[in-house]
């Protein structure tokens, strides 16, 4: 059978859980070599085992995004045994408590900055001159958007932020990297839960199929 993905170094941060568990998956089930990063030991174990069970390869990286020596040696490490990265996705990211913007906990808004602002941007910078070694290099980052809508300001400022980023990113990188948002439909993942809390999940999208759809963007 054939795997699209043989031979391709994919980087997943946030891999433990919701879409990038099962784009992580499903890069592995393509051919992909899974790079997977996250904080959750178990969920990337888990993770581990269901890609080798179809005969995947990983490499677990067990790491805070927000460590930036962590992920500069990370990347010096990818650099060293792979040479490059071909795919990078993110979909990593901070659920604040949702709450009025005049009521909006200081350290929640500094976690909320450092994960999906600072962290994401230092990513940028350590990533992209590996992305730049591959022969076909692509950056998908989740989005979300929640603009305008009431308790969500903290939230949605910084995924407007990263969303800016990413645009300018693209837009600076001209046509050597292929750098895409992907706007996946409402799944029952852990973080919509924080938000939605006793919502009926019947009619959410599973991540397995929004996975499948992420890859055909590649």
């Amino acid at each position: 059978m054939t795997k699209p993905l043989a031979g391709q170094i994919a980087l997943v941060t946030g891999a433990s859980r919701g879409l990038g568990f099962a784009a992580a998956k499903a890069m592995g089930d393509a051919g992909a070599h899974v790079i997977a990063v996250a904080r959750t030991v178990g969920g990337l174990e888990e993770l581990d085992d269901a890609i080798k069970a179809t005969g995947g390869e990983t490499v677990l990286v067990p790491a805070d995004i927000c460590d930036e020596p962590g992920m500069e040696r990370m990347c010096a490490a990818l650099y060293q045994r792979f040479g490059r990265v071909d795919i990078w996705l993110h979909t990593a990211c901070h659920a604040p408590p949702l709450c009025p913007a005049e009521h909006i906990d200081a350290k929640d808004l500094d976690k909320t900055i450092a994960v999906n602002i600072r962290a994401f941007q230092r990513l940028i910078r350590v990533i992209d001159p590996l992305l730049r070694l591959s022969e076909a290099p692509r950056a998908i980052i989740a989005a979300d958007t929640h603009l305008g809508e009431k308790f969500f300001g903290h939230y949605a400022m910084s995924k407007a932020a990263q969303s800016s980023l990413t645009q300018a990113w693209a837009a600076e990188s001209g046509q050597t990297i292929k750098i895409t948002e992907f706007q996946p439909a409402p799944m029952p993942t852990a973080l919509r839960a924080r938000f939605f809390p006793g919502e009926d999940r019947s009619g959410l999208a599973r991540a397995q199929d929004e996975a499948i759809s992420l890859l055909a963007s590649l």
